[in-house]
């Protein structure tokens, strides 16, 4: 039987005996009106990660081989190249099958640039942290503090350990994890992300709501997403769970947003 963990409610779920060829799934979680699944074991020619139900058999096209796959399906090859940030230098070693692999994208580096520490004590986690600029970055820049990278991409975060140890930031955990689910502890003084905007909708909601949970009270969710990707409803829903939502930056399309938990 196929164990498939289901996104929002945690439920385990198992499929009939012969019943898992990829289009049945989809069929099956669709008649429970689910909107997405979180794939923890392969289906048949396909890897692992976010199937977007929404989306059909154009999910099962992309989830093979994308940035959010647990284990992407696309061969490996590296690349090493230097690339400045908030006026630090830093080498980053990237590969197919993660986020940006030619250069830190635009949105991530706005994101950087407005970043303002938070008045309350306490570490950071950096979801989604791909090879690990962002975490990096602010690692780098408060030795005092400790931030914790996840993502759910096994090469993403063998190549975040990389650059950790290429570029001498030790103030890091890095760890694979499905959004928080292997995140241990509350209290957090700052939730990071560029989420996985492909990933849909509802996991990228998810982020918010558990990122509420996670941080503590004056702590703060900082997020970077296009207008034309979801800015508005983002900041929506950032609104409703924390009462108040700021822009802090519009750069090309690109928002900048800021939510402290009261």
């Amino acid at each position: 039987m196929r164990r498939l963990r289901v996104k929002r409610t945690n439920v385990a779920h198992r499929l009939p005996r012969g019943k898992r060829a990829p289009e049945t799934v989809i069929n099956y979680f669709q008649k429970q009106h689910c909107k997405s699944v979180f794939i923890d074991r392969p289906l048949k020619n396909y890897g692992t990660g976010i199937l977007s139900l929404s989306e059909g058999k154009e999910s099962l096209k992309t989830m093979k081989n994308h940035y959010y796959s647990e284990t992407p399906g696309t061969e490996s090859k590296r690349e090493t190249w230097d690339f400045s940030l908030n006026g630090e230098k830093f080498r980053f070693t990237t590969d197919a099958g993660v986020f940006s692999k030619k250069e830190v994208d635009f949105g991530s580096r706005v994101l950087i640039e407005s970043f303002v520490p938070p008045e309350v004590h306490g570490d950071y986690i950096d979801v989604g942290c791909g090879y690990g600029p962002i975490g990096l970055s602010l690692a780098r820049a408060e030795k005092d503090r400790i931030v914790q990278m996840v993502d759910i991409n096994e090469r993403a975060i063998e190549l975040a350990k990389l650059n950790a140890d290429k570029n001498k930031v030790d103030n890091v955990k890095i760890y694979k994890s499905y959004l928080f689910a292997e995140v241990k502890g509350e209290e957090f003084a700052a939730v990071i992300t560029n989420p996985p905007i492909r990933a849909g909708k509802t996991v990228v909601h998810q982020i918010f709501e558990e990122a509420h949970h996670k941080l503590c009270v004056g702590g703060e969710l900082w997020v970077v997403i296009q207008k034309k990707q979801g800015a508005p409803s983002a900041m929506d829903k950032m609104e409703q769970l924390f009462g108040q939502v700021e822009t802090v930056a519009k750069k090309k399309g690109y928002y900048i947003l800021r939510a402290i938990k009261v």
